[in-house]
């Protein structure tokens, strides 16, 4: 095997250049600055710079601030117009945008550590209007949420029911797109003050022009505090109900029950009405049933069936369209995957909750700006797919050998390739 070099300066992550100036045409690196203000006359970076820096630099394969200055600065360096931050300025500025956290002691003297940071907030769900991924002009936008436990071993981080310590952050999306992230420490139930959590998260939507048609939610939400709150900010709402033994008496009634197939497995199903909290009135549960395999019976129905219920106010659905369309939640365990895998969650920078959920939502803003990049290039460029994960993307647009050429006295990007990146131009 013979060897021979070039002294030729060669970038490998081409596809940067293209990433960069699609996301620069929609502004929001404008409305990133103009909505966190400005960090003071003397600085030499804007936290539009933190932002770019971090997307291009998870667009490139990079998993920290520290990946910027040691391994990709060459890389991020052939962006035109753009000053490459140090891993300290990026880490610096992050805590700039930090919050205070609030400490809460509960009846039962449990110390719950919450952080709301309102501004990151506001500015992701203005960067999802921003880019047309949500409409103020869209009536039917379904609202989902849950809780998502980030194992971590940091500084401040609780034990968690799940034996291990680290932050257990409520998470609102829509259209799998998160628009509100609240980071609470791991030892706080779910249900806990999460009332509060889904008005702030509703109130931002509002401010935008945000309409909520369907909420959907998991058992964790099933609170007598929160189901209000559900109900006054979208027309429908949809929640796992936990059993109970009034409930089991109500089923023990209940007759008519209908065979139907959801997924590949058969399940009976049935609605009934069902007062909760002993509450006057009354909501609709969508109860499924399916036999349990190993034939144990069940102590509250004397049957061997496992139950489930689904709690609702929507009159219009059949039984069977409200299960599927339930099911549909989980979705969001995908948004989850993505974000720890892909965004860097699993990988938080910081000792502290308050500076880790400016990462949070940073990152989940990086995210939502990388899948408007993936549906707009794949209008243009057949080898792209909308639904393409990171990794995929990286392997089929952003590595391409490139190098910026004088030509006509102007700067010509040069690719190594026969893909039709020029498509995206027009």
């Amino acid at each position: 095997m013979k060897i021979t070099y070039s002294t030729s300066k060669i970038n490998s992550f081409g596809g940067i250049n293209f990433a960069n100036s699609i996301i620069d045409n929609t502004s929001v690196y404008n409305t990133i600055d103009e909505m966190l203000g400005n960090r003071g006359i003397y600085a030499q970076y804007r936290y539009s710079d933190l932002f770019r820096s971090y997307f291009l630099m998870t667009l490139c394969g990079g998993e920290c601030a520290e990946d910027i200055t040691e391994h990709l600065r060459g890389e991020l360096a052939q962006v035109k117009n753009f000053d490459i931050c140090s891993a300290d300025t990026l880490l610096r500025m992050q805590k700039e945008l930090s919050t205070a956290k609030e400490t809460i002691v509960s009846k039962t003297n449990i110390e719950h550590d919450f952080n709301i940071n309102i501004s990151m907030n506001r500015l992701m769900v203005k960067l999802l209007t921003q880019t047309n991924q949500l409409s103020a002009h869209h009536e039917g936008y379904i609202f989902d949420y849950d809780n998502q436990f980030i194992p971590t071993d940091k500084y401040d981080s609780k034990r968690s029911y799940k034996h291990a310590d680290g932050y257990f952050p409520g998470i609102a999306s829509i259209n799998n797109l998160p628009v509100y992230i609240e980071n609470r420490n791991g030892n706080s139930n779910v249900k806990y003050k999460q009332d509060e959590t889904l008005k702030r998260a509703y109130s931002i939507l509002d401010e935008f022009g945000i309409k909520v048609k369907h909420s959907r939610m998991d058992c964790g939400s099933f609170d007598k505090t929160v189901i209000p709150v559900v109900e006054a900010n979208s027309n429908y709402f949809y929640i796992r109900a936990q059993r109970c033994a009034s409930l089991y008496e109500k089923i023990k009634e209940t007759t008519g029950w209908e065979k139907v197939t959801i997924g590949f497995k058969e399940y009976e199903i049935a609605s009934i009405q069902y007062a909760p909290f002993g509450w006057k009135k009354s909501y609709r549960y969508v109860i499924t049933r399916e036999r349990n395999t190993d034939g144990q019976g069940n102590i509250f129905t004397g049957d061997s069936f496992i139950y489930r219920a689904i709690m609702t106010n929507n009159s219009e659905m059949t039984d069977k369209e409200i299960v599927e369309f339930y099911n549909d939640r989980g979705q969001s365990e995908r948004l989850f995957d993505e974000m720890n895998n892909d965004f860097l969650w699993k990988k938080m920078p910081f000792s502290f909750l308050n500076e880790n959920t400016v990462f949070l939502v940073m990152m989940a803003i990086c995210r939502n700006l990388f899948h408007f990049l993936t549906e707009f290039i794949s209008r243009k460029l057949d080898f792209i797919k909308p639904n393409f994960r990171l990794k995929k993307f990286i392997f089929r647009f952003m590595v391409v050998p490139s190098k910026w050429i004088r030509q006509g006295r102007r700067d010509v990007l040069k690719l190594f390739t026969s893909k039709k990146y020029h498509l995206i131009l027009g």
